[in-house]
């Protein structure tokens, strides 16, 4: 059956029900989520049942902590997107809000799982904890489970003594580190954003550029990387800046993305961005024809990094 997105449905349809329900937050759809999904569907296949992720929007942490915004590696429709891919039928978004956030464990086993989603079986990592105060953990799920039909499967930690986690990526790519962050996701990192008008500024140096400005919470580290954007389904190679352009006005944070052999016109289109390497820090320059020198430096070691050997743990999947 064809994947879906499913938002706070009050029941699931007949053909998603007596499936096996895998819950998590997902942010990045990383290795170790993908092993959850992959331990789900080798059970639930065999009996020809369907495989359901249960995530939540906005995420909890969001919820819990508003003063202090949390740089999301996926949003809901590439979560549901990337969910897919890794052999869910449909993914179910939740809204987080106080009443969820309210909800005693017991009761989210009951009304959630059993009513909303009929589940045969859930599927949790090893670290999953749900309910009020948190209190509903595997070891919890294990015990409660049975008393209201359902049969429960705790995933062990993916990556050894040093689990896969969405915090380890947001930190390698904070760090400049975006092969590093693409082997624990299991694909290079990938953003969507909207194109922007701009100062013109990259025109005017003959280098014309695609201006994105990211969530105030992304934590990208400045500079320049060689990139893939998904331009009306063709994938385009470049070389793009994150920054706060110091050399003119050290302003807010922009992606800036130049696509080479490129010349049509881009405002308005949503871009799927992937990165592919980073190449050097954001600097100021003595000049700006200096700059400009650079820049064509930047094009061509941006070219070496996208034709060089692709990373088996880190490949590229931006379509």
């Amino acid at each position: 059956m064809p994947s879906r997105l499913l938002v706070d449905p009050a029941t699931l349809p007949p053909e998603l029900r007596d499936g096996h329900v895998i819950v998590g937050n997902f942010d990045g759809v990383h290795r170790g989520h993908q092993s959850v999904v992959r331990q789900a569907c080798e059970v639930a296949r065999p009996a020809g049942r369907p495989v359901v992720a249960l995530t939540f929007e906005p995420h909890p942490r969001t919820f819990f902590r508003p003063d202090q915004p949390l740089f999301r590696l996926t949003d809901r429709d590439e979560k549901a997107r990337l969910l897919a891919r890794a052999g869910c039928d449909a993914t179910v978004t939740l809204t987080f809000d106080a009443d969820l956030a309210a909800m005693e464990a017991e009761a989210f086993v009951a009304d959630v799982l059993v009513d909303r989603l009929g589940a045969h079986t859930v599927v949790v990592g090893w670290d999953f904890h749900f309910g009020r105060g948190r209190v509903g953990s595997p070891a919890f799920l294990a015990e409660a489970g049975p008393r209201h039909g359902l049969y429960v499967e705790v995933a062990p930690p993916y990556g050894g003594q040093t689990p896969v986690s969405s915090s380890a990526i947001r930190d390698l790519l904070a760090d400049g580190q975006p092969l590093p962050a693409g082997r624990l996701l299991g694909r290079l990192w990938t953003f969507e954003g909207d194109v922007a008008h701009g100062d013109k500024r990259g025109r005017e140096l003959g280098f014309p550029t695609a201006n994105i400005r990211l969530a105030p919470e992304t934590r990208l580290a400045f500079g320049i990387y060689a990139v893939r954007a998904l331009v009306d389904g063709e994938v385009r190679e470049g070389v793009a800046s994150y920054g706060r352009r110091p050399q003119f006005d050290d302003g807010a944070p922009v992606f800036e993305i130049y696509l080479f052999d490129f010349s049509g016109d881009l405002y308005g289109k949503r871009l799927r961005v992937e990165l592919a390497a980073y190449l050097r820090a954001e600097a100021k320059f003595e000049s700006v024809e200096a700059l400009v020198a650079q820049m064509s430096r930047d094009c061509e070691d941006a070219k070496a990094a996208l034709r060089g050997p692709q990373d088996p743990l880190a490949p590229s999947a931006i379509v």
